[in-house]
Parts: structure tokens; sequence; C-alpha cells
């Protein structure tokens, strides 16, 4: 089964950072592209960012590229997610996922970032 484990979030000031991990297990990891997803209460779930399994090309949303980064790690089966200048409106649960999931899930239990004054 796949399992997909979120950490590293927390509550961080305007224009602070957080670097997210997603620790992946249940599907050969290196052979999947691997995909950040956000979602803020209220609204849908948004597409963030998006790594090859070769690494190249990556993808960001309009909203979050420039400030960004998305890293994979195949050797620790851990995707990244390195936020900087962060935004309230970057305030979201974030979610992890490999490219071909179904929208139904497997999802993990996603991490909570928090961005405020």
């Amino acid at each position: 089964q796949v399992q997909l484990v979120e950490s590293g979030g927390g509550l961080v000031l305007p224009g602070g950072s957080l670097r997210l991990s997603c620790a992946a297990s249940g599907f050969t990891f290196s052979h999947y592209g691997m995909n950040w997803y956000r979602r803020a209460p209220g609204k849908e779930r948004e597409w963030v960012a998006y790594i090859a399994p070769q690494g190249e090309p990556f993808l960001y949303a309009d909203s979050v590229v420039g400030r960004f980064t998305i890293q994979r790690d195949d050797a620790k089966n851990t995707l990244y997610l390195e936020m900087k200048r962060l935004k309230p409106e970057d305030t979201a649960m974030y979610y992890c996922n490999k490219q071909g999931a179904l929208a139904n899930g497997p999802w993990g239990q996603g991490t909570q970032v928090t961005v405020s004054s």
C-alpha cells in the first residue's frame, strides 16, 4: 500500500521559511514523478509543485514560483519542499502524492503550515 507521511509544518511569521518532508513507501519512489499540493480552508486543493523521476523537468504553480523549491532524495524515498518568503496566503494543509495517483487517494495526513503574525 502507498503510504505518505508529511512533516515539517508549523507556525511561522510572514517572510519566514520552512522545509517540508514527505516520506514515501509502498511503491518504487525513484520511478515516479512527485507532487506537492495544498488545501486552505474553504478552498479546493491546489497543485503546488512537481518534480520528475530524473529531477528534471520540474514545475511550480504561479503563486509560489521563485519562492518554493521542490527536491527529492531517492536514496531516502523522501520528497522535500523548501519554502521561503512565506506569505499568509500560503497558509494551508500541505500534501504530497505520486504522479498518476487518483484524486481520491490514498493521501497522507498532511502537514499544517500557518503563516501569521
